[in-house]
């Protein structure tokens, strides 16, 4: 490992790696304010939750919760909105992500562009670059995302090759400016089906905590999480023969890629503007944001 870690201070320091985000060993983490940038990835679309902000949960409120753990001076903010690709996501939430002054920041953005766009993935890696350039000047900790392997998945794992040489481009990224990275590629808790949407798109409840489990373990940061045990019939999963399986893939199709086709086709713009859920760096259990529907994909 070549990368920097930081001490319980906040400093960085040689010989750690990017695998931790602060001093190996150490029962705490030095970490007191939060900013989560993104897309619906980040804003937690895919486990509903009628009692938090925005309705939703996700992977960064589950981090948010075990970082504010027993943390009266921990604060939290989600800027992310669904939908959005790269650029915006650098142009609405970078600046007002520094002016929280957060010295944790994740990011996760391009996944978008790439499978909704089909957006060049070198490309979008230079534009990220230069966000995260940008936000490394805050001297937060970083946490970059490579994207998930959707190599059994209908249309989306046409994206696959894409997607890889993406998950390069940010390995880079995160070694030029000193980034831990969340491998959600290699995470093999997300080859299981229950761990998605019925939408084959957002992560579940169950992979939203698998996600969040990667963050802190990539953090070095303590928590209780421990691996779910899915319950029930697996959502979205074809058990059976080739005729079945082609009428799940069907029923996928016409329930979720036949209108976000049409919407890209006719290029509706949603009926309500989508905000941050938590806009503001408050503590974990503040009421944030109201949940507000959007239109839209992502």
């Amino acid at each position: 490992m070549t990368t920097q870690d930081k001490d319980l201070s906040g400093r960085r320091t040689r010989g750690g790696g990017g695998s931790a985000g602060y001093a190996a060993g150490a029962g705490d983490h030095p970490w007191r304010r939060y900013v989560a940038l993104g897309d619906s990835f980040t804003e937690g679309v895919g486990d509903p939750d009628p009692r938090r902000p925005g309705g939703v949960r996700g992977w960064a409120d589950r981090v948010a919760e075990e970082l504010g753990n027993g943390r009266a001076d921990f604060a939290y903010a989600n800027l992310a909105v669904r939908g959005l690709l790269l650029e915006q996501i650098l142009a609405r939430q970078a600046g007002p992500a520094l002016a929280l002054e957060p010295d944790l920041i994740t990011i996760s953005a391009g996944g978008n562009d790439m499978v909704f766009h089909g957006s060049d993935p070198d490309k979008l890696a230079d534009k990220l670059d230069a966000g995260v350039e940008l936000l490394s000047s805050s001297g937060a900790t970083l946490v970059l995302f490579t994207g998930p392997d959707w190599r059994s998945t209908p249309v989306l794992g046409r994206n696959r090759t894409k997607v890889a040489v993406f998950n390069e481009n940010i390995r880079a990224i995160a070694s030029r400016h000193d980034a831990v990275i969340a491998d959600l590629w290699g995470l093999r808790e997300l080859r299981d089906p229950r761990m998605w949407d019925r939408d084959r798109l957002h992560l579940s409840p169950l992979g939203h905590h698998a996600v969040a489990m990667r963050v802190l373990d990539a953090l070095g940061a303590p928590h209780v999480l421990v691996h779910p045990e899915p319950a029930g019939a697996p959502a979205g999963l074809v058990q059976g023969n080739w005729r079945q399986a082609r009428a799940e893939d069907l029923e996928w199709a016409r329930r979720y890629l036949l209108p976000w086709a049409v919407r890209r086709f006719h290029r509706r713009a949603p009926a309500v503007e989508h905000t941050a859920k938590r806009p503001a760096a408050d503590p974990v259990n503040s009421p944030g944001q109201p949940v507000v529907a959007m239109e839209g994909q992502g």
